[in-house]
């Protein structure tokens, strides 16, 4: 891709790549912003049988009660080779109608074997993958071995991962690949923050690679209840996903609806997001689990309520919000027709 193709792409109207076809961002719709629906096998799993997430019928059953409150997209998560199925991905979407963003990416190098390609790939070669599946399709194989089958279910986000207090080099580089992703497509990224911390590193490392703060999204900091540090990161116009609202002990102050209050107060409701990062089947109820898929709409939304937060500033937080952090503009020639959507309904 020439660098006048890339230009003119970043001219195009944005929209939001899914696993099964370009959408306008105002089609999103209610939307969790970070999620895993699939994981099915990969190191993650041999840690802990709970993380695995391979039944498409499991998947559908839980993300329909979801539905009925009125969810309409979701975020996934899982980025390269660790039980990523692009193909599965597709078919939760398609029975279940909502609409799925595909992550490609990487995640911290302690869920990968010693001798995985991504550590002795360059940053170069590592952005090449990322872009290959963000404009031509994600590998069937999920580049589990040297045969590569391209699908016709594209990225729509890069996911990676920075370690606890800092970046590694095998970290940073990993960034830098994903800057670069960036630059040749305007693809978004979402981060994984270890912890909640180096937020501001991770902020720095990307803008300095000409990401636009506009395009990153920072998942977890709200393990870090710290009015002063969420005020900086969100201060620097980047997006932050809070994903810890049901993990907080009965017994004391639920740590992200403070978070959220103190944000709102302080004007930064516009960058706000919410997810449930809800990758054991622990926590669906489609396993016999809890709180389940729907407690961002059911529970902790009647909690917000309480707490005086308004149906507006929730419509930003579910709606308004992850259609701007999701979107992307790319070249004409690698976007497709936007498919059709349902009626969005106001969380």
């Amino acid at each position: 891709m020439t660098s006048s193709t890339i230009d003119q792409g970043r001219q195009a109207r944005p929209f939001v790549r899914t696993v099964l076809g370009d959408i306008q961002p105002a089609d999103l719709g209610v939307t969790y912003a970070h999620e895993h629906l699939v994981i099915d096998g990969g190191r993650m799993v041999e840690l802990s049988a709970d993380f695995l997430l391979a039944d498409v019928d499991k998947a559908v059953a839980e993300l329909d009660s979801a539905a009925r409150l009125g969810l309409r997209s979701v975020v996934d998560a899982m980025p390269c080779d660790l039980g990523r199925n692009v193909l599965k991905l597709a078919e939760v979407s398609h029975r279940s109608g909502i609409q799925i963003v595909a992550p490609t990416g990487l995640h911290l190098a302690m869920y990968y074997p010693d001798d995985h390609w991504s550590r002795a790939m360059p940053a170069e070669a590592l952005a090449t993958r990322f872009i290959a599946d963000v404009i031509e399709g994600i590998d069937a194989n999920d580049y589990d071995g040297s045969d590569v089958r391209r699908t016709p279910h594209r990225a729509g986000v890069v996911k990676v991962a920075g370690g606890r207090d800092a970046l590694s080099p095998h970290e940073t580089k990993v960034f830098e690949a994903a800057a670069a992703a960036h630059r040749a497509t305007g693809v978004p990224i979402l981060t994984h923050c270890t912890d909640g911390t180096a937020a501001m590193e991770q902020i720095r490392l990307l803008t300095e690679a000409g990401v636009a703060p506009t395009s990153i999204t920072l998942s977890h900091t709200d393990k870090v209840v710290d009015r002063g540090y969420h005020r900086e990161i969100l201060a620097s116009g980047v997006f932050v996903e809070y994903d810890q609202a049901f993990r907080w002990r009965p017994d004391a102050d639920n740590g992200t609806l403070t978070l959220l209050r103190w944000m709102l107060e302080d004007g930064h409701g516009a960058r706000l997001m919410l997810g449930l990062d809800a990758a054991r089947q622990g926590y669906w109820t489609a396993y016999g689990g809890g709180p389940g898929m729907a407690y961002l709409l059911s529970g902790f939304s009647e909690r917000m309520a309480a707490a005086g937060i308004t149906s507006e500033a929730r419509r930003r937080l579910f709606v308004e919000n992850p259609a701007r952090a999701f979107a992307l503009r790319i070249a004409n020639d690698a976007a497709t027709p936007p498919m059709t959507t349902p009626s969005t309904s106001e969380a």
